[in-house]
């Protein structure tokens, strides 16, 4: 495997951050993650924007332009001929001589083979236990995933698939995906504020035009356990159905009309452009 460190394609092996990067030090660091498939990255332009957001965020200078990075991506993957891959950009604070101060980023992009959800984990759908948390600086794609990963055991003593956040009594997101409900009254529905704006969530939000009305609004705790259907959307999972939180059914405990024709119109939209159709 190929990747690109600081201007230069080296091998994966030695894509290597020095110990005093902030990133090591005090997980200072911002990255974003796309697919790719038959050589296509998907949705390159929204990533680029959203990781460039993220670095003003962070008070990190990108030492590239769009374009210039969008060429790296296409090379990396032709050099390493993954058919479905997993690219990764990744901004660090640099080597900080006191290990606190930001300096010059040192900038990682890798490319590896990634799996994505099937129409099988579709059909069986999500349980999630939900967990009082907000994410620190939530707008920003940070590395920070400290209490995703902590609540690790927990899950499996739950025997839960994932963890939904809320704060205040409102439903923020889940560690690495954005959520969505069709509510009771037939809107479809999904945290506007204290979450990380996902590209695929911006694509559903467009792909559900002229399907119900949609409300980017605060979405209450009660209101997810009262909804009709309820769905989640990442990267690598699309559109996934919940079947239960906390051991509440939602619906039918099946995927909903509304999310198999949203999950329809996305992987349409994903064979047009893996067949080389225009980005949008």
């Amino acid at each position: 495997m190929t990747a690109w460190i600081n201007n230069r394609f080296v091998p994966y092996e030695e894509a290597l951050l020095p110990v005093s990067d902030l990133s090591i030090q005090r997980g200072y660091a911002l990255f974003d993650f796309l697919r790719s498939v038959n050589s296509i990255p998907l949705f390159l332009p929204g990533h680029l924007d959203r990781f460039f957001g993220s670095a003003d965020g962070l008070h990190l200078t990108v030492p590239y332009t769009r374009d210039q990075l969008g060429a790296v991506v296409q090379e990396l993957i032709q050099r390493n001929g993954i058919d479905e891959a997993g690219i990764r950009l990744m901004l660090t604070g640099g080597s900080s001589p006191d290990t606190y101060h930001p300096t010059t980023p040192n900038l990682v992009i890798t490319c590896l083979p990634v799996r994505t959800a099937t129409n099988e984990d579709f059909e069986k759908g999500l349980r999630l236990i939900t967990y009082e948390h907000q994410r620190e600086l939530p707008h920003i794609k940070s590395i920070n995933y400290l209490t995703g990963v902590w609540l690790q055991p927990l899950l499996r003593q739950q025997q839960a698939d994932d963890v939904l956040y809320h704060s205040k009594g409102l439903v923020t997101e889940l560690p690495r995906s954005n959520v969505f409900i069709v509510s009771k009254e037939g809107s479809l529905c999904t945290p506007a504020a204290g979450i990380l704006h996902g590209i695929t969530r911006k694509k559903v939000l467009e792909l559900a035009g002229g399907l119900l009305p949609v409300e980017e609004r605060a979405v209450a705790l009660e209101e997810i356990y009262n909804s009709s259907e309820m769905f989640i959307t990442s990267t690598t999972r699309r559109l996934l159905p919940v079947r239960e939180v906390d051991g509440r059914l939602i619906g039918n405990g099946k995927p909903g009309s509304v999310t198999r024709e949203l999950y329809r119109r996305f992987r349409e939209l994903e064979e047009g452009l893996r067949a080389g159709g225009p980005d949008r």
